[in-house]
């Protein structure tokens, strides 16, 4: 595969916000969890908010490194161009051109029979499970700490009718083996239990940090599946920065699986719409299923023009955010004073989870510190930074990179980091 690099590169202007000052800073920082972050919770990182960060005497020079996901980009002038540009039909009818080159380059870019292109990811990987599992009471086994079980409102019970069971997901997003085995369900037709049918992977994985699936773990997951007769589904969100990290075409990944759902509005920069891919008479089933569930659209080509654009042009710049994460972890490691812990191993793409180490800082203290403008910052720094990233999973803090930072912004955010640290170590001495 040749992967186009993106020839005319657009870094957005960050928008300029108001900042808070406050005297109190404890007492502003819970103010700026709410109005930044809703009411976060360990599993609530979605909960989205717009920075509000309004006051008396509001920072003149404030500048926003927004990395609460790499959803949050915004496609730049070629895109919406090309958008703007896009020959449409019905493709409810299959006569929009521009969704029918899409579904093309991508079956093709990924070794598959055929594609679909559909509104979302959740949507995605909820058709793939309604078409493996076309039985009430079928079951697919997925990590416990899976997008697909955690955080797509439970629709393969909800509205496939099929039961899941999970294996312990581990550090670098796998399972074990021998565990992933044992689940796998004997004696059908006995009415006493489902019907294993599916196994679901995640590459890369979210919640692990943007981990990378081993390419033998891949291969031994297939083989196992083969052997009695299961299938597997990639929830291939980021499967193109996985791709990157490796070093690989996507379609090395996924020779290991039956189909997979890409999406094309995370680091591939499109506004909307994900990939479901695989062999011909799924994506025929998968056509009905997109149908029922209301994913039909009609000349959504406009749509589909911003997906072309991603994969053919979008993809070797990941390798860039990959970057900048690890630039970051790594400034989080010579942090003075020594505040945070990071596994450098474990930051392989465009996803960052660190934690504190001083149990008096929270994760969401330090997320609503960094995100509002502080007291004697714009003296320190020349400016206002306000940093948005999100509390996570295991007393933990998640920044994602995307084509919205560029390495300046990086540093920025590094500024902010090593402010926040040095003022709180300065409040901590004080009130001792």
């Amino acid at each position: 595969m040749s992967v186009k690099t993106f020839s005319s590169r657009v870094l957005f202007k960050l928008l300029k916000h108001g900042g808070v000052v406050s005297s109190k800073p404890l007492r502003a920082a819970r103010h700026a969890t709410s109005a930044v972050l809703g009411r976060s919770s360990a599993r609530g990182y979605y909960n989205s908010g717009t920075p509000r960060c309004k006051g008396p005497g509001g920072a003149a020079h404030s500048r926003v490194v927004d990395l609460r996901s790499d959803t949050v980009t915004k496609p730049g002038p070629a895109m919406r161009q090309a958008m703007a540009e896009a020959e449409v039909g019905d493709d409810v009818m299959g006569e929009d051109p521009t969704i029918n080159d899409l579904q093309k380059i991508a079956a093709d870019m990924f070794q598959m029979e055929a594609a679909l292109f559909v509104p979302s990811g959740t949507m995605s990987n909820l058709i793939a499970v309604m078409v493996h599992c076309r039985e009430r009471g079928d079951e697919i086994i997925v990590g416990d700490l899976s997008h697909v079980h955690i955080y797509e409102q439970g629709g393969s019970a909800q509205l496939a009718g099929v039961h899941a069971t999970t294996v312990t997901t581990l550090p670098n997003g796998t399972f074990d083996l021998e565990q992933l085995e044992s689940k796998i369900r004997h004696g059908y037709p006995d009415p006493h239990y489902p019907r294993s049918r599916l196994i679901c992977l995640e590459n890369t994985h979210n919640i692990q940090g943007g981990r990378v699936l081993p390419l033998t773990f891949l291969q031994e997951v297939r083989a196992l599946a083969d052997k009695y007769g299961l299938s597997v589904h990639m929830d291939g969100a980021r499967v193109m920065n996985a791709a990157v990290a490796q070093g690989v075409p996507p379609s090395t990944i996924l020779q290991h699986t039956n189909t997979v759902s890409v999406c094309l509005s995370k680091g591939l920069g499109a506004p909307v719409g994900t990939i479901l891919a695989g062999p011909r008479d799924f994506i025929s089933q998968a056509v009905r299923c997109r149908k029922a569930l209301g994913g039909g659209m009609r000349q959504a080509g406009v749509l589909a023009a911003a997906g072309k654009l991603s994969l053919l042009e979008m993809t070797g710049r990941l390798e860039e955010d990959h970057r900048n994460a690890k630039i970051f972890a790594k400034a989080l490691l010579d942090c003075d004073p020594p505040l945070f812990a990071v596994d450098m191993a474990a930051v392989e793409t465009n996803i960052l989870r660190f934690r504190l180490q001083e149990p008096s800082l929270s994760p969401s203290e330090f997320c609503a510190r960094m995100g509002q403008v502080n007291e004697g910052e714009e003296a320190a720094l020349g400016q206002g930074i306000q940093v948005l990233m999100y509390p996570h999973f295991g007393n933990s803090v998640r920044a994602v990179w995307h084509l919205g930072i560029s390495p300046e912004d990086t540093q920025l955010a590094i500024q902010k980091m090593q402010f926040v640290a040095s003022q709180y170590s300065k409040e901590k001495l004080g009130a001792q």
